[in-house]
């Protein structure tokens, strides 16, 4: 601590990022990176952008990506908004749409970057229990708030609401901003995209971190009325009027446009996750029900501050939250299926 730091940065609890660590052999489950990395057409798309040019700006609202987003839902380019990664996105919207009088409300286990915006923002917030198997429950949420946010799928729980769910918190608050945070949608869940149109207080949040393999790239985006993203545009214009460079936007176009490829390549994470659930059960683990390309669980015998520690040993990155309620519990980030029996094999020799 400093005597130069302001009182907000004296009073803040930043978010704590996965490890990337570099160690030979290592079997990585521990950040829900994509293991296939991303499309061809992406990595080519990038390359033909490596040139001169890179001397200019880049176009400051991402428009051709705002349109091949928007051509999807048959929605306007204005009702698109995009930035460095999800979680700039993220914090625009906690700036911009969900800081009221009154709370904003969240899972007590969620994404742990919430309360660090809150934080950073001044945000008061309130967080709801997930029920005794780790769900959540939409009747919780029929309380007084200033807005609310939702992980479909959770993380790190990886449990999903149906649409129909999704859409009754948001009929039932009509005055508060609801964001749905869909980074892992692709993998089990359903989009709230299509009910943006009905309800002007919906935005929904995704990212091309996970399913598009593009973590390295920093691609985020948000999908809402034109009063909502106007909102978030005002901020970014506060704070970064380029937050995607010309590298950035090409690759993210022609990954999005490749949906054969982001199709074929979620299918055969979803199939490894249902093998490793049920190898992982096998085993004496506990695993919470997953749509997301990771699982949450815990052994009924063992810790998982040892059981991670052992792994890692061993070469292969779990992630362990702590928390009272997580302590027992690792998030294994879904691999190729040779990571994942690398995982299992490392775990036979530790539990024997």
């Amino acid at each position: 601590m400093s005597r130069f730091w302001s009182p907000v940065v004296q009073s803040l609890r930043p978010y704590v990022a996965g490890e990337q660590p570099v160690i030979d052999g290592l079997v990585k489950l521990n950040t829900n990176e994509n293991p296939y990395g991303p499309s061809p057409r992406a990595l080519a798309a990038i390359s033909e952008a490596v040139n001169d040019t890179l001397r200019l700006y880049p176009e400051p609202t991402g428009l051709k990506l705002r349109e091949a987003i928007a051509a999807s839902y048959d929605l306007d380019p204005g009702e698109v908004f995009v930035g460095n990664g999800s979680d700039e996105v993220l914090a625009h919207t906690f700036q911009a749409l969900l800081k009221h009088e009154l709370p904003l409300l969240f899972p007590d286990i969620t994404y742990s970057f919430y309360p660090t915006y809150c934080g950073l923002y001044g945000i008061d917030f309130h967080e709801v229990l997930l029920d005794e198997k780790m769900q959540v429950r939409i009747e919780d949420y029929r309380q007084p708030c200033g807005a609310i946010i939702l992980p479909n799928p959770n993380a790190p729980t990886g449990s999903a609401l149906p649409l129909a769910a999704i859409e009754a918190l948001i009929s039932e608050h009509p005055d508060q901003v609801v964001a749905i945070d869909e980074a892992y949608v692709d993998f089990g869940g359903e989009s709230a995209i299509p009910l943006v149109r009905k309800y002007p207080n919906l935005l929904v949040v995704q990212t091309f971190s996970k399913s598009r393999g593009l973590a390295g790239l920093r691609v985020g985006f948000a999908v809402g009325q034109r009063p909502l993203i106007d909102a978030l545009e005002r901020v970014k214009d506060s704070f970064n009027s380029y937050p995607l460079d010309k590298l950035a936007q090409a690759g993210a176009v022609a990954a999005w446009e490749d949906q054969d490829w982001l199709r074929k390549h979620c299918d055969l994470i979803v199939a490894s996750r249902e093998r490793l659930i049920a190898a992982l059960r096998e085993l004496a683990f506990e695993v919470l029900p997953s749509s997301a390309n990771f699982v949450f669980a815990r052994h009924g015998e063992r810790g998982a501050v040892e059981l991670a520690a052992e792994l890692r040993k061993r070469a292969v990155l779990v992630r362990h939250l702590r928390g009272e309620r997580t302590e027992n519990f690792l998030r294994v980030t879904i691999g190729t299926d040779a990571e994942c029996n690398k995982l299992l094999d490392a775990l036979k020799q530790i539990l024997a």
